[in-house]
């Protein structure tokens, strides 16, 4: 371990050296490479610096105790050696998992989907209480959230919702919202009090550059039609909504939030884009996790990851067995405990996996 967190300060280092030069600093897409990479092994060398500062300190402490005369000193040294022991397997555990390899996907925008699945009504007004609880949670973390397309409900919500969102470690974070979310209630349909289970399925894509997927735009039928606002009434009175078939794929993406047709052509092919990124992706995880069933679960769309109970205020996530139960707090974007638990099990299996090649 500290062969590589010695090759890790010095690359730190070279970065160091290499942000601050004239060619570097007039290049955007190089600075905001080197700035990232300075910043990710910031954090490690500073565990580092001080896991070596606490090493010294156990060491002074040991050797008083072996060769200090002083009763007084030695009973002294020994209780700051019981202090720091502990905290030193706490730095040695923090530093395992800071040098556990990320997702290069983590620190990327967002594609979020959400679409209504079995249950009918109930299931679109689902999706959108699902829409607005991550909407509470882009507010607590900061993320900026704009919404690219949608079909409203019959009687509420949205038979699906899509957006962009935007921030620090979007993806890193959201990805394990990716699956079905199941929800079991009274309907506010239900006339009988009866309670119904119905659920929503939630995709998280990594939003993909053009240098990651090149699309063929003689592979891209383009339609246009006017955008259409709540009971189907127009938004506009131009064509400007756009809907874009891949025809190899047969990916349909459409995109209306936008009055610039121009515009909705460029959400639309970020979102076509996203989607192809995502099925290569999956493609790639598919190969590399053949050898074993990940508890966090692969984050595909058809996995049944969670449900909420509203009789109980119960929400349970099925991977990793986490059940709370103050679920009005988590319906107002209180998520951050399910993401810390699940990124805790993530790595713990990336950990075990480093352990035993």
């Amino acid at each position: 371990m500290i062969d590589k967190l010695e090759a890790i300060k010095e690359r730190f280092e070279e970065v160091s050296q290499q942000i601050s030069q004239p060619e570097v600093v007039s290049d955007s897409n190089k600075y905001s490479k080197l700035s990232k990479e300075y910043k990710d092994l910031g954090r490690i060398v500073e565990q580092y610096e001080a896991y070596l500062k606490l090493q010294k300190e156990i060491a002074g402490n040991k050797e008083l105790v072996a060769t200090e005369k002083d009763e007084e000193l030695r009973e002294m040294a020994k209780e700051e050696l019981d202090m720091l022991l502990p905290k030193l397997e706490e730095m040695e555990a923090t530093i395992k998992e800071l040098l556990i390899p990320k997702d290069p996907n983590d620190s990327r925008n967002i594609i979020l989907e959400i679409r209504g699945g079995t249950g009918g009504d109930e299931a679109a007004i689902f999706a959108g209480d699902l829409f607005r609880m991550y909407q509470r949670f882009f507010e607590k973390m900061g993320w900026r959230a704009s919404v690219m397309d949608y079909t409203e409900g019959t009687n509420g919500g949205y038979k699906e919702i899509i957006c962009k969102v935007e921030g620090e470690d979007v993806y890193g974070k959201m990805k394990f919202e990716s699956g079905v979310h199941r929800v079991q209630r009274v309907p506010q349909t239900e006339s009988q009090g009866r309670i119904h289970t119905s659920a929503a399925s939630v995709a998280v894509l990594p939003e993909a550059e053009e240098v990651d997927v090149q699309i063929n735009m003689n592979d891209v039928r383009i339609d246009t039609f006017m955008s259409s606002g709540a009971g189907g009434q127009s938004v506009n009175t131009t064509y400007s909504a756009v809907r874009l078939t891949h025809i190899p794929s047969g990916l349909v993406v459409s995109c209306q939030d936008e009055r610039s047709q121009l515009k909705n052509k460029d959400r639309a092919l970020s979102v076509l884009r996203s989607r192809l990124y995502e099925i290569e992706l999956k493609k790639h995880n598919d190969a590399v996790s053949s050898q074993r069933k990940s508890m966090v679960g692969s984050g595909d769309r058809s996995d049944k990851i969670r449900t909420y109970n509203y009789p109980q205020s119960r929400i349970t996530d099925h991977r990793i067995g986490h059940t709370v139960y103050n679920l009005p707090a988590v319906m107002e974007g209180d998520i951050a405990d399910f993401i810390e638990k699940l990124r805790i099990a993530e790595n713990a299996e990336r950990m075990q996996e480093g352990e035993s090649v």
